[in-house]
């Protein structure tokens, strides 16, 4: 296992030659409660520091969003809008609710409407569905990095954490099992 810095290298060489990347996002750290239910939770300070940080990285590894879908709940949002800073006026960005309570399914439905010429798709939303949808979306026989990508997403993702798949084919033919899981890249290893 080689440092971050090698591990960003090489997935910045990774990304470059595969035609179709996913991104699966939890949104950042959240406050514990809201009196206007689980949808009204906010960011902290920490959560918006990670979003931005995230967003830099991603950036800086090429990785700015053709599209951005985002669980309408407003933790999600808030994620998304401090990304969308960083990555300025390019990212078509969306909001739907399908994201926070739909779980898989909402989740499916995302990349299938995805358009064909959106090649970097970005989608911000909650555990468990991020997790489970990398490791449904990934091959169970990746190898070597990718292996360890893999089995690093099967123990669920803190918050404001990105998991990084790539295919050759256009977002609405993926399938389970389809996608190369190239990184999981959290906030602790980025920043």
């Amino acid at each position: 296992m080689g440092s971050a810095q090698d591990n960003l290298a090489r997935l910045a060489a990774a990304v470059k030659d595969t035609p179709y990347v996913l991104m699966l996002m939890r949104h950042g750290k959240t406050e514990p409660y809201s009196t206007n239910g689980d949808a009204a939770r906010e960011l902290t300070d920490t959560g918006r520091k990670q979003a931005k940080a995230m967003a830099k990285t991603l950036e800086s590894l090429g990785l700015v969003p053709d599209v951005v879908a985002s669980s309408a709940a407003k933790r999600a949002r808030q994620t998304t809008d401090r990304m969308l800073k960083v990555f300025g006026d390019g990212p078509d960005a969306r909001y739907h609710m399908d994201l926070y309570d739909g779980g898989m399914q909402a989740l499916l439905d995302e990349l299938v409407h995805t358009k064909e010429s959106d090649h970097k798709l970005l989608i911000v939303c909650h555990e468990p569905t991020v997790s489970i949808a990398a490791q449904w979306l990934s091959d169970p026989d990746a190898q070597g990095a990718e292996a360890t990508a893999l089995s690093e997403m099967s123990i669920g993702f803190s918050p404001a954490s990105v998991a990084v798949l790539g295919g050759s084919e256009p977002f609405a033919q993926w399938s389970l099992h389809h996608a190369a899981p190239l990184a999981l890249l959290r906030p602790g290893n980025v920043e």
